[in-house]
């Protein structure tokens, strides 16, 4: 079945996920139960600063209340917004990607409506802001430009009243980061009582355990109430053992019943990087050992078990051999297992508390407050610590076949290999680039994640408007902590000439060369180079503001104006404090060739601290404006209404700007409801985008001027031929303080139906279809290694270069590389500068379709039906001038048809941004049961990096999962519900990763009990 049919059949028999309510078909109005219509005036959703305001019916809102939260069987942040078809994929999250020192790690997940990337939704807690996760993270879509991302897993699910998403731009009434909409997460509150609930679960056929328990309480008093909501949580770790698509980085088996794919050798994704070193000694003649060749003329050698050839023996059925391991063919099967033994998601511990007040001071003015606390530990087992920068092992090490004859204290070297030729008796030091210390152990990741809140202010009426004023402070810190390796203390301990030395010559075992190391270094060695790397950041978020709104102004002909006007002031601050062994303070000097590294660790580049702070003040207007009223008797229009709003903004660090929004609602008739709205946006560039001094990144790419050499010297015939890969190459990326905030606009139109032709006892129905369009300018983005590669080598072509690539001076070997080309020699790639910047502008659009029905008391109970569905339509970058430049290059012949540019013109359907996704619900109530059957559908998209033998790219499968539960409440204010997530066990489709983390969790069916006790 085709992803469009499934789609279809999924939607006319209403049967996929949880969420939500009317999908922003009359936002707060006709939707809400009978029970609670008392309580619309008291709800403000979001999109409007304007008390009861009509103008909500002009904003595509969804709202999920406390229900349908539970419902959904989440208990994370992360899980209740992966719910919503309008979030993209999750760009921070432990099981999707490499989780180095540099990503967001441990008990974090990242924000991203309509998929526009970080750092384009606004997070809001009861209205007003939420302090941002200090972590920054380079993502895939940002091109590693560091974005910062509200945390969804500080979101207290099981303490919701309700979820709000706004699904349009809403900077004028916000401010910056709304450019794709907003989420605003409303507490419970106001609590006269006690309850308490627990609930276990797990993934089957996972050691994946979950247990929570939470505590409500609150009391009222004679003005006023103090509520408290308390809840503990604990996860176990997801185990890549657990589960066949995790188990291993071979993932050759899964593939093997797809033709295309069955001979791929990229699905063996095992690393190169393994305690079977790369050494060399350097160009220089082949040294033998009895006659027998050890190294070839660029001084390479290795170790390998016997079963992979042998030159000589060097015990344990372990051989030397010459030259390089050669990884893609006849050492494949040497290459490290990652997955062994480690966590796809780290194991966690989680406290949320808080606490909610109000107090009448007068009949006229209420004191409000919020206290917040949120904790988290996590815990992830990582593969072994890789070598990343090259190092000398010294001709002392102890170890080393090539060492001396005899050592400084004048014993015998047990290790020389003997017969040697070219050595001298001195000894030669030897040089390691790939390597990765499995004697050392494996990384355990701890990360600590703590943010509070505290929220103070006074509301009231007076002369008929409504104010608010309010002084929030709220931060967040994160440690995250992880064993590494200290260059330093290595060499040092790889210059030892006793057995305490470092050995890094004798691989890893023969039995199984793919994991394990079965001969490590001793543990005197091991202690003396691992230590405990730590980043440490946090952000603060300090703001006052006043609020101002009534929703009767004045009076026009067709009813009454109403208007909200604010101040606010705000200020924002982010700290980023490397380990001192990364941050420069200690740097690295190699003891053999004297050369510096500012960074002192194996596998990390270095990074500078980072420190930023802006002032902001904002000020913002808004109007409810009826245009048209049913009492005018106009044909074809019963209503019109308008929302007009505006903000203007001052940064203290690159200046202001203004943007306006206006939205309308035409009711055709009773039940037609055509809308729409036009807005403009902006976000402002983070702090360490603008802070942040110059950092290293390693990068890889192809040198299409060394290719081009090869080409015109005839030994490839094309570029697909090409082996000129950079490796070890450094991204010196540099902070921008002139750079302008993102700048965007927003355009929605749509129509609502609630035919009310259709008789009562049928229910009541609500469709709803809107399209939607976001044009993006000024993305903050980097020009990338690859294109500056790329125009290196046509500057070249042109007998000129590209100065932001640093290379080495042509050694004899580039010289003859070049020779007779007609191009100048190029040495190899050192590094390649880079520098944050205004580019990439983005164009996406898309159509939203919801369907609400219900059918209340009933003889049989009460019926829901919700299905809320989102469709991309258009997802297009411009790649850029100087991308442009280099496309016309390609199409004129100036640089070689084979070299590979970004094609950013079409994304729908690309790594992670499927065409649709569909959720729905049926909900049943009556008497003390309550139901529910759910599902969930994701269409499949493709992976352009994994190509089949045929050059078509691997398409991942749409998911369809099928939820349920069932409740029961006892007499005694008991409830007990069982429910389960993908009943059918369908687990995540079959991706290039095992699986995609960013759109798919990394388990299968999923099952939970809840009980709860209301005193």
């Amino acid at each position: 079945m085709n992803r469009h049919s499934k789609f279809a059949l999924l939607a006319t028999t209403a049967s996929a996920v949880t969420l939500m309510a009317a999908g922003g078909a009359w936002a707060q109005a006709e939707p809400i139960a009978a029970e609670q219509a008392a309580q619309v005036d008291d709800i403000v959703v979001v999109g409007t600063n304007i008390r009861g305001a009509r103008t909500t019916a002009a904003l595509p809102v969804v709202v999920a209340d406390r229900e349908q939260i539970e419902a959904t069987g989440a208990s994370t942040g992360d899980e209740l917004l992966r719910t919503i078809p309008q979030m993209g994929d999750v760009q921070f999250d432990s099981s999707s990607g490499a989780q180095t020192s540099n990503s967001a790690r441990g008990d974090v997940n990242s924000v991203n409506l309509r998929s526009l990337g970080v750092g384009n939704t606004l997070v809001l807690l009861n209205g007003r802001r939420v302090v941002q996760h200090p972590t920054s993270q380079g993502t895939s879509d940002t091109g590693t430009v560091p974005v910062l991302s509200y945390n969804s897993n500080a979101i207290p699910v099981a303490g919701l009243e309700r979820l709000e998403v706004l699904l349009d731009g809403a900077a004028a009434i916000y401010g910056a980061d709304a450019v794709a909409g907003v989420v605003n997460t409303v507490l419970r509150d106001n609590i006269d009582g006690l309850s308490i609930s627990a609930r276990y679960g797990g993934a089957e056929g996972t050691q994946m355990r979950d247990f929570e328990t939470n505590l409500f309480a609150g009391k009222n008093f004679d003005r006023g109430n103090v509520s408290i909501f308390a809840n503990y949580a604990s996860r176990s770790a997801l185990w890549a053992s657990d589960q066949d698509f995790t188990r291993s980085d071979d993932l050759r088996d899964l593939f093997s019943g797809y033709p295309d794919f069955a001979g791929v050798q990229s699905l063996n994704g095992r690393s190169s990087h393994t305690p079977w070193a790369r050494l060399s000694v350097g160009s220089r003649a082949v040294i033998r050992s009895n006659g027998v060749a050890v190294t070839n003329a660029a001084g390479a050698f290795r170790y390998q078990p016997t079963s992979f050839g042998c030159g000589v023996s060097v015990g344990n059925d372990i051989c030397i051999a010459s030259g390089n391991h050669n990884f893609n063919t006849t050492n494949r099967d040497m290459r490290y297992d990652t997955r062994h033994d480690t966590t796809v998601r780290p194991s966690v511990e989680r406290m949320n508390v808080f606490l909610t007040g109000r107090y009448d001071i007068t009949p006229d003015v209420e004191a409000f407050g919020e206290i917040g606390y949120y904790s988290a530990s996590s815990r992830a087992v990582q593969p072994p610590v890789v070598n990343l920068n090259q190092i000398w092992i010294p001709s002392s090490n102890y170890y080393n076949p090539f060492g001396p004859v005899t050592f400084a204290d004048g014993t015998l070297n047990p290790n020389r290999l003997p017969g040697l030729t070219g050595v001298p008796t001195g000894g030669l030091p030897v040089l390691m680039t790939n390597y990765r210390f499995v004697d050392t152990g494996f990384q355990v990741v701890k990360v600590d994640n703590y943010q509070a809140r505290l929220l103070g202010g006074l509301r009231g009426e007076w002369r008929g408007f409504n104010w608010e004023s309010a002084l929030l402070y709220s931060e967040a810190k994160a440690t995250d902590s992880s064993p590494n390796i200290n260059m330093t203390a290595l060499q040092k301990q790889l210059a030892l000439s006793t057995p305490d030395a470092y050995n890094p010559f004798s691989g890893g075992c023969v039995g199984t060369p793919s994991y394990g190391d079965c001969s490590p270094s001793s543990q005197a060695a091991i202690d003396a180079i691992v230590f405990d790397m730590r980043r440490v950041s946090k952000t603060t978020l300090s703001m006052v503001d006043f609020k101002l709104s009534r929703g009767d102004l004045f009076n026009v002909p067709a009813g009454q104006v109403g208007m909200a006007f604010g101040l606010e002031a705000r200020r924002e601050t982010q700290s980023d404090d490397r380990d001192e062994n990364v941050d420069g303070t200690y740097t690295f000097t190699d003891m053999v060739t004297g050369e510096k590294n500012p960074s002192n660790v194996s596998a990390v580049s270095p990074n500078p601290d980072t420190k930023g702070s802006r002032n902001v003040f904002s000020t913002y207007i808004e109007f409810a404006v009826p245009v048209i009223s049913p009492e005018m008797n106009i044909p074809l229009v019963q209503r019109v209404d308008l929302q007009l709003a505006g903000r203007y903004e001052h940064y203290s660090d690159f200046g202001s700007v203004a943007k306006p929004k206006i939205a309308a609602a035409w009711d055709v008739i009773d039940g037609v409801r055509v809308r729409g709205s036009y807005s403009q946006g902006f976000r402002a560039p983070n702090l360490e985008q603008t802070n942040a001094t110059e950092y290293g990144r390693l990068a890889s790419g192809v040198d299409y001027v060394r290719c081009e050499a090869d080409l015109r010297a005839g030994r490839i015939t094309n570029f697909a031929q090409c082996s000129q890969n950079t490796s070890g190459v450094s991204l010196l990326v540099a902070g921008n303080p002139d750079l302008e905030p993102e700048e965007s606009t927003n355009t929605s139109y749509g129509l609502v139906l609630q035919p009310h032709f259709i008789p009562s006892r049928f229910g009541t129905f609500t469709f709803t279809i809107d399209r939607w369009r976001i044009e993006q300018e000024k993305i903050v983005g980097l020009l990338g290694a690859q294109t500056a590669l790329a125009l290196d080598y046509l500057y070249r072509m042109q007998g000129q270069t590209n100065t932001l690539v640093n290379r080495r001076a042509p050694t004899p070997e580039d010289i003859l590389l070049f020779d007779g080309t007609g191009l100048a020699p190029a040495g190899d790639v050192v590094s390649i500068n880079d520098r944050f910047i205004n580019l990439q502008p983005q164009t996406v659009s898309g159509l939203d379709l919801a369907m609400n029905w219900s059918l209340r008391r009933t003889r049989y109970g009460s019926f829901t039906v919700n299905v809320n569905a989102s469709k991309l339509e258009q997802f297009t970058r411009d790649p850029g001038d100087i991308v442009n430049e280099l496309y016309a290059a390609r199409e004129s012949g100036a640089i070689n048809a084979g070299t590979t540019l970004p094609d950013p013109t079409q994304l729908i359907g690309q790594n992670g941004r499927p065409e649709w996704r569909v959720n729905a619900s049926l909900t049943w109530r009556k008497g003390p049961w309550r139901a529910g059957a759910s599902s969930q559908y994701v269409s499949g998209f493709d992976q352009p990096g994994l190509l089949g033998t045929s050059g078509s790219p691997w398409e991942v499968d749409g998911r369809q999962t099928i939820n349920g539960y069932v409740d029961y409440a006892f007499p005694d204010e008991t409830r007990v519900r069982l429910g389960a997530r993908d009943l059918t066990n369908e687990g995540p489709p079959l991706a290039d990763n095992g699986y995609r983390g960013t759109v798919h969790s990394p388990w299968g069916r999923y099952w939970y009990v809840n009980v709860s006790k209301t005193f």
